[in-house]
């Protein structure tokens, strides 16, 4: 519990996002089994992150100013937002999503302001190389997660107030998709002109394809919610051009982080063992297979199709994988002889 990392909730994010894909593809056995997964993964999690606040408050708290691994505490929102959706598309509790939702929120305000108005403030800071790192965009996944079930949400909302959640989640949107160009131009100026160890290159810069996948599934919502928006039908061309954007954006990234992938592990020789960051690049890849999926619905690119069949095998075998090495790191961890 003292060292648990504040970027575990990715567990919940990629369990919860393969769960979401299966339930496209009709496998209702195995999404509302990684649904349940998910319930018990996000109890035990909030449970373990609550007592590490309450017992151990200066490793805690340092961890949220730390420029490594403060951005790690935005997996507690956008692991609480996907579970809402979860209610939501496979549970239909829209009671649950809703306050699931207002915990994103609530969650998100504290975070947001608190994490980055440290790192202004805080005398001592490390530089660019050692600061920046692709868990910063995890900030714009739980930015964009917001959106994305604010948008599910106003869909079952009451009127008059769908309108204003529908605004909600489209200034959300917005917001997420100016944070991640701030983001990536740092991370693509670290890539270009600083040293780049294998050890560098580490799980979460999958993120720099998942944020993009996720604010694609994002405005897919919003187009289709035009019907019960009309300021969101007036910016009808705008949202369907952003969110071909995004998605172009996130799918140009996939190939240049397997090639990146083939460095480290197959020419620098890096070991491949079991890291819980290995689960924010669970996420990326069910995210994308989900948001394919839904733009091209939304847009009617059914040329789209073959994507996201292939891309929730690959998310479903790196979820057996990386749930097999937390069996094993647990099964060791509870084998291991105290002092």
């Amino acid at each position: 519990m003292k060292d648990l990392p504040p970027a575990y909730f990715a567990l919940v994010m990629a369990t919860g996002i393969v769960s979401i894909a299966a339930g496209d593809f009709d496998l209702a056995t195995l999404a509302n089994g990684l649904f349940g997964v998910n319930l018990v993964a996000f109890a035990v999690l909030a449970v373990s992150t609550v007592l590490r606040a309450v017992r151990y408050p200066h490793r805690f708290f340092g961890d949220m100013i730390d420029h490594r691994v403060g951005t790690g505490f935005f997996t507690a929102v956008a692991a609480s937002c996907i579970l809402g959706v979860q209610f939501l598309l496979l549970g239909h509790n829209l009671p649950a999503a809703i306050a699931f939702l207002a915990l994103g929120v609530v969650l998100w305000i504290a975070l947001t302001y608190t994490i980055f108005t440290a790192f202004a403030v805080k005398r001592e800071k490390p530089p660019l190389e050692r600061g920046i790192t692709g868990a910063w965009l995890v900030a714009v996944v739980a930015t964009q997660s917001v959106a994305v079930l604010a948008a599910l949400v106003a869909r079952d909302w009451p009127q008059p107030f769908r309108l204003e959640l529908n605004f909600f989640a489209l200034s959300m949107w917005l917001w997420g998709g100016m944070f991640y160009i701030w983001i990536i131009s740092l991370i693509f100026y670290r890539y270009s002109f600083f040293a780049f160890s294998p050890g560098d290159l580490t799980p979460p810069y999958w993120i720099n394809m998942g944020a993009m996948a996720i604010s694609a599934l994002a405005g897919a919502r919003l187009v289709e919610n035009t019907v019960d928006a009309p300021f969101l039908a007036s910016l009808l061309p705008f949202l369907k051009g952003f969110t071909v954007f995004y998605w172009a954006t996130g799918t140009w990234w996939i190939p240049m982080l397997l090639v990146l992938g083939v460095w480290r592990h197959g020419i620098q020789r890096f070991p491949l063992r079991y890291d819980p960051l290995y689960w924010g690049a669970v996420f990326p890849l069910g995210m994308y297979s989900v948001a394919t999926r839904e733009m091209a619905a939304a847009l009617d690119l059914p040329f789209l199709a073959p994507l996201p069949p292939a891309m929730f095998a690959a998310a479903l075998a790196a979820w057996i994988l990386a749930f097999a090495g937390l069996l094993w790191e647990l099964r060791a961890t509870v084998a291991r002889p105290r002092s």
